[in-house]
């Protein structure tokens, strides 16, 4: 069975969409995955990635937040 651990839920101010993050853990083992499920009405994206691509996005999307004078 696999397992799904929910990390995280954002709303976007503009727009509305609902973004939640979950880790996810395959029965048969192996390396844990991040989830991410963008809701934008009644249409979804879901995606999943490995902790190597998590970490570049996430610093892809720090920069980019610290560009624009937040945080």
């Amino acid at each position: 069975m696999t397992r799904v651990t929910p990390l995280d839920k954002l709303r976007v101010p503009l727009g509305g969409q609902e973004i939640e993050l979950q880790q996810i853990d395959y029965e048969g083992g192996g390396m844990s995955l991040l989830r991410t499920r963008i809701r934008e009405k009644s249409r979804f994206t879901v995606f999943e990635v490995d902790a190597r691509t998590a970490a570049a996005w996430g610093q892809a999307l720090l920069r980019w937040a610290a560009s624009q004078g937040a945080g």
